[in-house]
């Protein structure tokens, strides 16, 4: 995550209100002594105490629960990834490839009704990384040492979900040319539904918002069972993935007070911040990060930001006026769709341009190198950090807002489109496009066909896919259709207490005869 401006910088920072520059450096040089020498504890108590005096003086503090346009985790801080990143990369492009095929080759199909099969490409695209840091470090499958870590996987990135499986082994051709057909029980779901694949996915998720709301109570209830000692929960997890746009649901974040007050740790949210919903961006004339970090952190959670990736780390690092964190935290999100609408050059001059002390920090960069400067969520490495710091946190519920580009890798055809949600339909130079940036070994005489690609079995990558799912007790999304356990059925005499009238002139309420007889069971 990047590092923010070194201490030189923060206290010569200009300020519209700074009358005393002097004075300021001086309070920020003695806050950054006591970290060093007592540590962060100290230095947060310290702040505690400070603001309290100041309210007691009558000094009006309206509160904010936001934090810098940053990365929550600077990158010296970041836990070291322990893949093969080199691996993981190339199986990502095989999924990519895999999922983009599928939706394209699914609308190809002319149904009866004259309309298309739909199904998005974008969306996964945006993910990619983030699914492949939890599928090979962080999920664990139900085994005999672990009860299984529980997904609610973002609907529409479901392709990239069948793409996986695919290379695992779990479905095959015939399966992901059925995508979003119900053929005799073969086909594939247009998003996760446990009614129509009852195997695979664990929980629906679409509607929007049914998968937030869901979450919460299935985290509440896993802590319940390991309260009553009815089961051991201790290492389970609930992850669950939503897009930005879906936060304005009002599931979505109807039940975060219930998540904080009964310190769900065992609950971790990562909102995919694309900047976009279905149709358009999501706050265009302002800043969803800072608004849901807002309620989040007010609500009691705990908050990881993942903004920008390792060639920011540098710019900032070398930005010693402060200039370009402002610039970070003025800028909107409809500007920042724009840039990945846009090329370098367009960057160069309505971003960094905007100030000379920005201008100067890329003047050493080529416009392909600033278009290059990668957000945070398609950094693995950064993701990994991420995703390790939030599950390690204890006593609140995590959220992980995640900066990403929606159709990241699709060029032309949609990535940081406002239309790239509805394209399913790529033309030939697209497909050859995608192809030749994610190294795809397929022919162009094999193109029109976009076929699917799976290495050979004894490949590298297909050895380590394997591998890393062995290591975490088996393969995901999974679900029991039938439990193990066996019920007995009760007798019909063990509720003639409840089956019997009631007395004469007494009337007792559905409620009260429901209770006796969940009392019974």
């Amino acid at each position: 995550m990047s590092a923010q401006p070194d201490s030189q910088a923060v206290h010569s920072a200009p300020t519209e209100h700074d009358i005393d520059l002097q004075e300021t450096r001086e309070w920020m040089e003695a806050l950054s002594a006591v970290i060093e020498k007592e540590g962060p504890e100290r230095a947060h108590y310290l702040l505690e105490q400070l603001l309290e005096h100041a309210r007691q003086s009558s000094i009006d503090l309206p509160f904010s629960a936001n934090t810098g346009y940053v990365n929550t985790i600077e990158a010296d801080q970041e836990a070291h990834c322990p893949g093969n990143i080199q691996i993981e990369k190339r199986l990502r492009a095989y999924m990519r490839w895999n999922a983009m095929a599928m939706v394209v080759r699914a609308n190809r199909i002319n149904p009866a009704d004259g309309g298309d099969l739909g199904g998005h490409i974008g969306s996964f695209a945006s993910v990619a990384s983030m699914f492949g840091a939890g599928f090979n470090h962080f999920w664990h499958a139900e085994s005999e040492n672990h009860g299984g870590d529980l997904l609610y996987i973002q609907g529409h990135s479901a392709p990239g979900i069948y793409a996986r499986a695919y290379l695992e082994g779990r479905l095959n051709e015939e399966q992901l040319d059925s995508f979003r057909q119900e053929v005799d029980g073969k086909g594939l779901s247009s998003y996760p539904h446990p009614k129509l694949m009852p195997e695979f996915w664990q929980f629906p998720t679409v509607s929007m918002g049914l998968g937030p709301l869901m979450a919460i109570y299935q985290a509440r209830f896993l802590k319940y069972l390991h309260a009553r000692g009815i089961a051991n929960t201790e290492n389970r997890k609930v992850w669950v993935f939503c897009g930005d746009g879906e936060m304005d649901e009002p599931e979505s974040l109807g039940a975060i007070g219930l998540a904080a007050r009964e310190n769900l740790d065992n609950l971790i949210f990562v909102v995919n911040c694309n900047l976009q919903r279905l149709d358009g961006p999501v706050r265009g004339n302002g800043k969803i990060v800072q608004e849901l970090e807002g309620e989040f952190r007010g609500s009691g959670w705990n908050v990881i930001k993942l903004l920008w990736g390792y060639g920011w780390d540098e710019l900032l690092r070398r930005d010693k006026s402060g200039k370009l964190k402002q610039l970070m935290m003025e800028t909107l999100d409809g500007d920042y769709q724009a840039m990945k609408a846009n090329d370098g050059a367009f960057v160069r001059k309505n971003f960094f341009g905007r100030y000379p002390e920005t201008l100067k920090l890329v003047e050493h960069m080529s416009d392909e190198e600033v278009f290059e400067l990668r957000r945070g969520g398609h950094e693995p490495a950064k993701v990994y950090a991420a995703f390790h710091a939030a599950n390690a946190h204890k006593g609140q519920p995590t959220v992980l807002l995640v900066k990403t580009v929606k159709g990241y890798g699709m060029g032309k055809a949609g990535e940081g489109k406002n239309t790239v949600h509805q394209t399913k339909k790529l033309s030939d130079e697209d497909i050859k496009y995608i192809r030749d940036r994610f190294n795809i070994p397929i022919p162009d005489s094999q193109l029109a066909d976009i076929p699917y690609y799976k290495p050979a079995d004894d490949t590298p990558e297909m050895r380590y896919l394997h591998e890393r799912r062995k290591a975490l007790g088996g393969y995901l999304p999974h679900r029991r259709a039938k439990a193990d356990e066996h019920f007995t059925v009760p007798a019909l005499d063990t509720f003639k207490a409840i089956l019997e009238p009631t007395a004469e002139g007494r009337e007792i309420s559905t409620t009260q005869a429901y209770v006796r007889f969940i009392t019974q069971l």
